[in-house]
């Protein structure tokens, strides 16, 4: 892969090439991705949507979209470090008007968006998406599907949603948001198909990026980018490579960060957790400083600051001393799966699973989001189909008018109608989507 290419402003849609020498210097092509993204309307869902504790009754703790925006500014950090020493290696790319704030730029707005497809009630909701197709009543549907599309299906993965909501053609919108190819490039983390699942060691092989609905958008974008095609069955390339900085800024976030809302809400005791959170930060800490700090809050934000800089040092030394595999795919791991700091990550990531994401609050939450996901798929999918079978009750007529114009057209195949409705339910927020079902099972108190 070569960074020229990689670094593609091309958009869906356009008749003429796009050059960085042609750009408008107040307002970046790469720039444009991000605004649009802030403004919307999968972006403003993230408010109420779970990040750790879901449906927190208190103003701290992170939602989706304080974790994406803080996600952003570490990437963007990580992007423009990256690209002044990239500037260097290839000062053609220079010669050609590209500056370190576009590397910068590109990350942060990929960033941005690396949550937007996440349905409710946190990974749960994914799951629970999947379960209703694999063991519910979505079962049904199995043998009118084709392999793919089916594993799609039970297999419903937040970036391939994310991926569709950002390029989805709509009638009189073709193209999504219209995002530059690089920035979708750096969006995806996993560039293949759902099939076929052959595990390997291979980071990018972990989950997939792309629905079979978007498989033709997917393609443009890979084969605009250069993007190296595995030698495997299937659709299945390797990353991006600034893929790896926008995997890299969301593993330091919600390492740290959800480790600090874990000891402000008191699920994890101070004392105890310095004694992790300080062997990250022992060559930069000032211990004068730390102790003079009269608050928790304040103490555990100033670690917190400390240890997000430290990772950022290491994940841009681990990219650049790895650049050339990076960009021929042969690098197989995360960033910071195997930077100095790993042991200390993986005791802090553990500590969150056993006193924050397995907590009582938040299991019986995602219990509860379980069994509201597959009453709304089956009463929404089930209306959707009789719609197009012209045997629609009165019922299914009411109910398809709770959901927007966009989620229930009229589609000749199954699969897209079932995607419709996936896609509909995965971008409510927590709020609404329990909201909506306490309307439909006739609790409107």
């Amino acid at each position: 892969m070569n960074w020229e290419q990689l670094l593609s402003l091309k958009r869906h849609g356009d008749t003429q090439k796009r050059t960085r020498a042609s750009q408008d210097e107040t307002r970046l092509g790469f720039e444009v991705d991000f605004d649009r993204i802030i403004f919307s309307s999968a972006f403003r869902s993230l408010q109420d949507k779970t990040q750790v504790i879901p449906l927190s009754k208190t103003d701290f703790v992170h939602t989706r979209l304080t974790h994406s925006l803080e996600v952003s500014v570490v990437g963007r950090t990580l992007g423009r470090r990256v690209g002044q020493a990239l500037l260097n290696r290839y000062p053609e790319l220079k010669e050609k008007g590209y500056t370190f704030n576009d590397f910068g730029t590109i990350v942060a707005a990929a960033s941005l968006m690396h949550d937007i497809g996440n349905p409710p009630f946190g990974h749960s909701g994914e799951k629970a998406i999947g379960e209703y197709f694999k063991t519910g009543r979505g079962l049904q549907y199995k043998d009118a599907l084709t392999t793919k599309e089916y594993q799609d299906l039970i297999d419903f993965e937040g970036n391939a949603n994310g991926f569709k909501i950002v390029t989805e053609n709509r009638a009189g919108n073709p193209g999504g948001l219209r995002l530059s190819y690089a920035t979708l490039g750096a969006f995806m983390k996993y560039p293949k198909e759902s099939l076929p699942k052959k595990p390997t060691t291979h980071i990018s092989d972990k989950k997939y990026g792309f629905f079979q609905s978007e498989k033709e958008a997917f393609l443009d974008v890979a084969n605009e980018l250069g993007l190296l095609k595995k030698d495997t069955d299937g659709l299945s390339f390797y990353r991006h490579p600034l893929a790896y900085l926008v995997e890299a800024a969301d593993d330091i976030c919600y390492t740290i960060i959800d480790f600090e809302d874990g000891i402000n809400l008191g699920l994890i005791d101070e004392e105890y957790a310095l004694e992790y959170m300080i062997k990250l930060v022992k060559d930069t800490i000032d211990i004068k400083k730390y102790h003079s700090l009269q608050y928790k809050k304040d103490r555990i934000s100033y670690l917190r600051a400390l240890a997000i800089g430290v990772l950022i040092n290491e994940a841009v030394a681990i990219f650049l001393e790895n650049e050339a595999a990076i960009l021929d795919g042969s690098f197989n791991n995360a960033l910071l799966d195997k930077c100095q700091y790993e042991a200390q990550m993986n005791d802090i990531i553990k500590i969150s699973v056993d006193k924050i994401y397995m907590s009582n609050e938040v299991v019986e939450k995602e219990v509860a989001g379980y069994k509201i996901i597959a009453d709304l798929l089956d009463i929404f999918v089930t209306a959707l189909n009789n719609k197009f079978t012209n045997k629609a009750s009165n019922y299914d007529k009411l109910v398809l008018k709770l959901i927007p114009e966009q989620y229930k057209q009229d589609k000749d195949s199954l699969y897209d109608r079932i995607m419709q409705i996936s896609s509909y339910i995965a971008s409510l927020s927590d709020g609404y989507a329990i909201r909506l079902h306490k309307k439909i099972i006739g609790n409107v108190m």
